[in-house]
C-alpha cells in the first residue's frame, strides 16, 4: 500500500522531528545513534502502572521505566525536576536535557526521565504492542499524562524525604507539549511546567507556517539559497526524464541505492525535503549531533554550496544539492555512500508517532512553493483520514487536542513557561507571547529547536544564556510559593 502524499507529508513533517514524507516511510530503518559526549549517571527503575486510567473493564497493568538521579538532591523537600518522555527511548532524551544536569546542583533537585508509554522499554502489551489496533487504543496522550501524574504521587508518597517536594515538569518538542498539560490537567502534580519547543497551536494554526519558517532559516543563511533550493525540484524532474540522468543523479548524490523510477525520484525528493527540515530544527552555533553529527550553524554551511545565480544548468544547480546534503550526511567524512532511508537518531518511536498522528495529534501542513521552498502540496484531511484507516483501522479526530487541551483558550492556567527559538520551524504552532503574568513566552533569538534544554556550551548565545537564568528564576519563584501553600 502506498500512502497519499497529503498523508506522507502529514504523518512524517508532523512528527517532532520533522520527518518529512516519502513513499517508503514504513520500511524506514533509522540505525544511527547518537548522544552527547557528556557522560550521565542514573538509576533505572520500573514502576506499575495501569493500561487504562479511565476505564474500569482492562484492569492490566505494564512496567513504565523512568530514570532516576539524586546525587544533588537536598533531602527533605528538595524540588523535582520531571521530564515528561516524548516519543522514544527515554535514554536519549536524558542524554540531551543538559540543561536539567547543569541546574541540578544549584537548586538542589532530583532528576527523573520518566519515559512515554509505546516507547522504548514501557510497553503496555510487551512485543504486541504494535500488533493490532485493539492494544495500540490506550496510546494517547492523555493516558501518557495520567502515566505521569500518578509516578509523581508515588514517588512523592514513597520516596522518603520527598513528601513536601515541589515538582517542576520539564520537557521539549511533544514532551514540552506533555509538560504544559501535565501542568494544565494536573495542577496538584506539578507547581510549574518548562515547555520548551512545544507546539501545542500547531492544531489551530495555518497550514503553511511551519515550512514558511523552514524557507526563511534558509533565506536569511546565504545568498540565494532558498531560491536554489525551490529551483532544484524541477531541476530533479528534468535530469530524471531519462535512464542516463537517473545514473547521473545516484552518481552524483553517492546513492547507495541507485534510482531506477518515478517513484524512487519521489522519495528521493522527499528526503531531500526531510533533511532541510531537520537542517532547520538543528540549526545550533556550535558542533552537535542531535539528529547527525553536524558543524556549527549547519543551515549557513549548507547555504555556502547555494550561492548560484539563475543562469546556471540543472545539473550544476544539483552538484551544489549534493554537496549541501553531505553537510548533513556526512560532515565526519566516514560515510561510503548516502543512504536515503536513514536520516536521524534511531531512538526515535516513529511508528508510535504515526499511530498518534492518526488519532488525536492531528497538525495540518502544507506547501505551496510560493512563500516556502518546496514543491505544492495541498492538506487534504479526508485523504490523510483514509490512508490512517488503511494502515491503522483508525479514523483521526481532528479538531480532539483542541477540544481536550484548549486550543488558544489557556489563560485560566498557570505556572507555564513556552520558550521557542526564532529558527525553530515548530516555533510556528507554539505559544510565542505571553498570555498571563505566569503564562510567560521567551523567544530565542538565534535558537533552533530547544536549544535551551541542551547542556551549556561555551558559544550559546548570549539570549539562551538569558533565556535560561529566567527559567530557573521561575522554577525557584514557584517552589517558594508551593512551600508557602
Amino acid at each position: 500500500m502506498r500512502l497519499t502524499s497529503t498523508a506522507l507529508l502529514f504523518l512524517l513533517i508532523i512528527s517532532c522531528n520533522a520527518l518529512a514524507l516519502k513513499p517508503q516511510l514504513l520500511g524506514r530503518h533509522t540505525v544511527q545513534t547518537y548522544s552527547h559526549h557528556r557522560s550521565v549517571s542514573y538509576k533505572t527503575f520500573y514502576f506499575d502502572q495501569q493500561i487504562d486510567h479511565f476505564g474500569f473493564l482492562e484492569n492490566g497493568t505494564f512496567k513504565q521505566r523512568y530514570l532516576l538521579n539524586d546525587q544533588h538532591w537536598h533531602k527533605e523537600g528538595g524540588p523535582i525536576l520531571f521530564y515528561t518522555g516524548n516519543e522514544g527511548d527515554i535514554t536519549w532524551f536524558c542524554n540531551n536535557t543538559g540543561f536539567m544536569w547543569d541546574v541540578a546542583e544549584e537548586l538542589g533537585a532530583m532528576l527523573v526521565f520518566a519515559e512515554h508509554r509505546y516507547y522504548g522499554e514501557s510497553m503496555p502489551f510487551g512485543k504486541e504492542s504494535y500488533s493490532n489496533a485493539k492494544y495500540l487504543n490506550y496510546l494517547t496522550s492523555e493516558q501518557a499524562l495520567a502515566d505521569f501524574a500518578v509516578l509523581i504521587k508515588a514517588l512523592k508518597k514513597n520516596v522518603p524525604g520527598a513528601q513536601k517536594s515541589s515538582v517542576i515538569a520539564i520537557g521539549g518538542s511533544y514532551g514540552g507539549m506533555l509538560a504544559a498539560w501535565l501542568r494544565m490537567k494536573y495542577p496538584n502534580a506539578v507547581v510549574g511546567a518548562l515547555a520548551a519547543s512545544a507546539p501545542i497551536w500547531q492544531f489551530i494554526v495555518p497550514c503553511g507556517e511551519f515550512y514558511k519558517v523552514v524557507t526563511q532559516d534558509f533565506t536569511i543563511s546565504g545568498t540565494n539559497c532558498s531560491s536554489n533550493i525551490r529551483r532544484s525540484w524541477a531541476a530533479i524532474d528534468r535530469v530524471s526524464e531519462t535512464g542516463e540522468g537517473l545514473q547521473w543523479l545516484s552518481q552524483e548524490f553517492g546513492l547507495c541505492s541507485p534510482l531506477k523510477s518515478s517513484d524512487e525520484v519521489y522519495g528521493f525528493k522527499a528526503w531531500l525535503q526531510e533533511t532541510w527540515v531537520n537542517l532547520a530544527m538543528v540549526d545550533y552555533p556550535y558542533e552537535a549531533n542531535f539528529l547527525q553529527p553536524l558543524p556549527a550553524w549547519p543551515v549557513k554551511a549548507v547555504c555556502a554550496n547555494l550561492k548560484f545565480d539563475t543562469g546556471v544548468s540543472d545539473k550544476q544547480l544539483l552538484n551544489g544539492i549534493s554537496k549541501a546534503v553531505r553537510v548533513y550526511y556526512n560532515y565526519t567524512g566516514d560515510a561510503v555512500c548516502l543512504n536515503t532511508s536513514q536520516t536521524a537518531t534511531g531512538n526515535l518511536g516513529f511508528m508510535g508517532w504515526y499511530y498518534q498522528s492518526c488519532t488525536e495529534m492531528v497538525m495540518p501542513m502544507c506547501t505551496d512553493g510560493i512563500a516556502d521552498m518546496f514543491e505544492p502540496q495541498p492538506w487534504n484531511f479526508q485523504a490523510f483520514s483514509d490512508d490512517c484507516y488503511n494502515l491503522f483501522g483508525v479514523r483521526p479526530r481532528e479538531d480532539w487536542a483542541e477540544i481536550v487541551y484548549g486550543g488558544r483558550n489557556i489563560s485560566a492556567h498557570s505556572n507555564i513557561i513556552f520558550s521557542n527559538g526564532n529558527l525553530d520551524p515548530w516555533m510556528s504552532g507554539g505559544v510565542t507571547k505571553s498570555l498571563s503574568k505566569s503564562l510567560i513566552a521567551i523567544m530565542i533569538n538565534g535558537g533552533a529547536h530547544h536549544l535551551d534544554l541542551r547542556y551549556n556550551n561555551e558559544y550559546d548565545p548570549e539570549s539562551v544564556i538569558t533565556t535560561r537564568a529566567l527559567e530557573v528564576h521561575y522554577f525557584m519563584k514557584w517552589i517558594k510559593q508551593a512551600a508557602f501553600n
